[in-house]
């Protein structure tokens, strides 16, 4: 009976603890899905930018399209068990995978780096960190991490506006 008082308590706290990492993915997949419709702002040397984000496959995807780096760049996001995971498709010719990370007040997710196909080396040029955060539901910014040579480069900020 000792041992079930204290096996119970031990049993409920893990349950409770892997529902809330559980709901921390698909709440921060959710606020992704909130974002689907058509953006628009200015990147870190003020020029223009389009974002689009769509909900595909059912719900189980969001994709995002960003236009004004002469290529269009994609990068899916999707949930993987109790974990939300993006895919960004580079014109450097990689596609790394990244691992979310919501901030306790739910106002941004950071993703980073897991791994990635199409990469010669970790060293080798890629994207290894974006941030989005959310001021409001017509408001969110994007900061993307570059890192070349094994160092990180000079963040590409997209400040965007919903457009209507």
């Amino acid at each position: 009976m000792k041992s079930l008082r204290f096996t119970l308590p031990v049993v409920v706290l893990l349950a409770t603890t892997a529902v809330l990492a559980d709901s921390s993915a698909q709440k921060s997949f959710d606020k992704l899905k909130s974002l689907s419709g058509s953006w628009e702002g200015k990147n870190s040397m003020g020029e223009v930018m389009h974002v689009s984000f769509r909900v595909t496959s059912g719900g189980s995807a969001v994709m995002s399209e960003i236009e004004g780096h002469g290529e269009d760049m994609i990068t899916m996001f999707h949930m993987d068990g109790d974990r939300l995971l993006l895919t960004h498709y580079c014109t450097a010719g990689n596609q790394p995978r990244m691992v979310a990370t919501a901030s306790p007040d739910g106002k941004s997710i950071a993703f980073d780096f897991l791994d990635a196909t199409n990469l010669a080396s970790p060293q080798a040029e890629h994207m290894h960190r974006v941030v989005f955060t959310f001021p409001d539901a017509d408001h969110h910014s994007e900061e993307w991490v570059f890192f070349k040579h094994g160092k990180e480069l000079p963040h590409e900020r997209f400040d965007l506006q919903r457009k209507r």
